[in-house]
């Protein structure tokens, strides 16, 4: 299968309905525990709402889900920009997740010691791969209109784009500017790694990211794996 395999819908609502039910559906062929990284983000809180709705309406549960998260802020649990959050209040409250399946990086700490704490939580639970990587099962991210995913931002050395950090702390170009996010190598190691290009003013950073030549980091994303797959209401 090509990479990216894109994936066009006719609005925003319609995309992450149509996300949430794949989602639902790769969660219950995967056998045993499933090791989710979410983000956040505008479509991702429409995402969370969705995947709610409808494993409410198909009485599926998300037991066997470890959630952790592509990237945080560097805020409190209950600071409305932190990314947990949101999925705390639209995924996990509605379902009634239990704190063991969720493993929140922890905003409100130092920055680097949140980083090295989230690696060591998530190496505790998942393979490893041969490079060093562990290995998650799903990662979903959002793409900025400068086409950053997680917290990795354009203009970044590339010293630190090759980080083997699997969590590390970055300095963003909009606020809140402290956050924490996975390298481009987690990433990478990833068995699936599903995108949400939506929203106005981003039609651009898709294209470009989609280009042989793109240099933004979504396309530094693609270039790096084999198989992704981009869900968006922006081309066709």
């Amino acid at each position: 299968m090509a990479n990216p395999e894109l994936k066009s819908y006719p609005s925003a609502t319609a995309l992450a309905e149509a996300c949430a039910g794949e989602f639902l559906a790769f969660v219950a062929v995967s056998a045993g525990a499933v090791s989710v990284a979410v983000s956040g983000g505008r479509i991702a809180k429409d995402f969370f709402s969705a995947v709610a709705r409808q494993a409410k309406a198909n009485g599926q549960s998300l037991t066997e889900v470890h959630f952790f998260w592509a990237d945080e802020r560097c805020v409190p649990p209950d600071d409305a920009e932190s990314n947990y959050r949101s999925a705390a209040e639209l995924l996990f409250a509605p379902l009634g997740l239990s704190a063991g399946n969720i493993h929140r990086i922890r905003g409100e700490d130092e920055p680097a010691a949140a980083a090295n704490a989230a690696e060591a939580e998530l190496r505790s639970l998942v393979a490893i791969s041969p490079s060093g990587q562990p290995v998650l099962d799903f990662v979903l991210l959002g793409m900025g209109e400068d086409g950053h995913v997680a917290s990795l931002f354009p203009g970044e050395p590339e010293t630190v784009i090759r980080s083997a950090a699997v969590y590390r702390p970055v300095t963003a170009s909009k606020p809140p500017p402290r956050r924490i996010s996975l390298g481009y190598g987690a990433i990478a190691a990833a068995r699936e790694v599903w995108v949400l290009a939506s929203g106005a003013g981003k039609e651009l950073a898709l294209r470009e990211s989609l280009a042989s030549d793109g240099r933004n980091p979504l396309a530094r994303v693609l270039r790096e794996r084999e198989h992704t797959q981009v869900f968006t209401e922006l081309v066709r």
